[in-house]
């Protein structure tokens, strides 16, 4: 663009006009677009903190990666873990034991998830040690038969620490009576809370020696859990470990639970995201209007720039600097605003609630009392870039029209 061109662009974008009616419209132009841009920023954001709040609550109980022996059983894990631990992204591994069982107090049974671990090598890989509300999993103790339960499972056998209750196992005794049921009995010696309803509903934490002995597993045990020094590259580093591991194991990672969710926030994310850029376009278009009027109304100025010289190329460019002008400051603003309230969201929504006497968000609902966020920069970048394309866009057909302005017909009655 030549100096000229800019010029009088920037001349016409800062001069005084006749119709205060496009001033307005070329404000409104430029405050629907920030609108536009923080909304949807705020809204990824918010998306991507729900992701991170859900996710990291999961890894509290999840492994980064998982390496299972088939069948459930997994012999030298040891062997295995040394395989693992070769790997760099591998930073710490434990073994483990995975059973079903029916949890019995009273009157009341339920079902669970039985998890047997040594919980000094358990706590390198997962973080249950942060979220006791009584008790520890330190006090699991082999032979001592102690067990850590998920508060919601815990409410539903209406036991506390330091009651015992009844494990049955799935896998029967054979009696001259028939098959009886193996029961052990179990002290509860710690209650978990994640936040997290799957496991706090339905895991239940036991010694693994324990475990090996009441499901007559021997020296076996289920798998081994890693934990790597960034989570992201576990899909990467379980199929880097699949390649060296024996045949009758098979690695997973953390994304292949609630895989289901996973796929579904993506896939909701990706539609608010074109929901909202409609949005943006809507006012980024208006731009359309403004534009035209602006040409309408410097019909004669654009005579007169074409009859000292200005090319047809020419008159579209200085057309065009009000247009990108409009859309870089209404994309700028609203890159600010939208970054601005997603970092401060904590502290915004508690204003409003206290302002509207109302709870957005309530904890024996969501589990969580505020609403996550997380400003990923690729988004805010995206988001800028697409605006501003809008924009851009959107002063096409506006300078087209003026480079086809008549010099010797606008010039006829001056």
């Amino acid at each position: 663009m030549r100096a000229y061109e800019l010029f009088v662009g920037l001349r016409y974008t800062r001069a005084r006009r006749r119709n205060h009616f496009v001033s307005f419209i070329s404000f409104a132009s430029a405050a629907g677009i920030a609108l536009g841009v923080a909304t949807l920023i705020v809204v990824l954001s918010v998306m991507n903190g729900f992701q991170k709040e859900v996710r990291d609550r999961m890894l509290s109980a999840v492994a980064h990666v998982q390496i299972s022996g088939y069948g459930n059983s997994l012999a030298n894990w040891e062997g295995v873990a040394d395989i693992a631990r070769k790997n760099e992204q591998v930073v710490a591994s434990a073994p483990f034991v995975n059973a079903q069982g029916l949890l019995s107090y009273s009157d009341a049974v339920q079902g669970a998830a039985i998890r047997g671990i040594l919980p000094e090598q358990e706590e390198s890989v997962a973080e249950f040690s942060q979220h006791m509300v009584a008790g520890s999993e330190k006090n699991l103790r082999a032979g001592d038969f102690g067990i850590v339960l998920g508060t919601e499972l815990a409410q539903v056998l209406r036991v506390k620490l330091g009651d015992k209750l009844i494990l049955i196992a799935p896998q029967g005794q054979i009696t001259p009576a028939g098959v009886l049921p193996r029961m052990k009995q179990f002290t509860v010696v710690g209650i978990f809370k994640l936040d997290h309803y799957e496991f706090d509903a339905g895991l239940a934490l036991i010694h693994m020696r324990d475990a090996q002995v009441l499901y007559r597993m021997g020296e076996n045990v289920s798998g081994v859990r890693l934990k790597l020094r960034d989570l992201q590259q576990a899909p990467r580093v379980a199929r880097e470990l699949a390649m060296h591991l024996p045949e009758d194991t098979y690695a997973s990672d953390w994304s292949d639970y609630n895989k289901n969710w996973f796929i579904a926030l993506q896939i909701e994310k990706r539609m608010m995201f074109i929901i909202l850029v409609l949005i943006v376009a809507v006012a980024a278009f208006n731009l359309v209007s403004t534009l035209v009027m602006v040409v309408t109304e410097k019909q004669s100025d654009i005579a007169i720039l074409r009859t000292l010289g200005a090319t047809p190329i020419s008159i579209m460019r200085i057309f065009m600097v009000q247009g990108i002008l409009i859309g870089f400051i209404g994309s700028g603003l609203g890159v600010l605003g939208g970054v601005l309230l997603a970092v401060n969201i904590d502290v915004v929504v508690p204003f409003i609630e206290h302002l509207l006497g109302v709870q957005f968000l309530a904890k024996g609902i969501y589990y969580i009392a505020e609403l996550p966020s997380e400003v990923h920069w690729q988004d805010v970048t995206m988001i800028a870039v697409v605006s501003f394309a809008f924009s851009l866009l959107a002063t096409l057909y506006p300078s087209w029209s003026a480079s086809k302005v008549n010099p010797a017909e606008q010039l006829r009655y001056e």
